[in-house]
């Protein structure tokens, strides 16, 4: 490893949920959630929007790289959708890339 990598340190990802037009929620990881969920507004990025539409960024979490948001992601692509509503619930509308 140089000491340039030592230095940097990693560049923050996220796991985000965007609510689809028919209700449903897509799980992804992006270092920036707000561009990825344009992106999906776009159609582009993930086939998941051709049937139904992005309609709303509902949840980001912040993870440190993307090794650990790539964990995550898993983690809460096996939640169950009542466990992912919690998720949503629970989320305070601002995302940490606002901060």
């Amino acid at each position: 490893m140089t000491k340039a990598a030592v230095d940097t340190p990693a560049k923050p990802w996220y796991v985000y949920l965007v609510r689809a037009a028919n209700g449903s929620l897509y799980c992804g990881i992006s270092d920036d959630p707000q561009r990825r969920f344009i992106a999906h507004q776009k159609g582009q990025g993930a086939r998941y929007f051709s049937t139904s539409p992005a309609v709303a960024l509902v949840y980001v979490e912040v993870w440190p790289d993307k090794a650990e948001a790539l964990r995550q992601e898993r983690l809460v692509k096996r939640l169950r959708k009542s466990a992912k509503e919690a998720l949503v619930a629970s989320w305070q509308g601002v995302s940490p890339c606002d901060a």
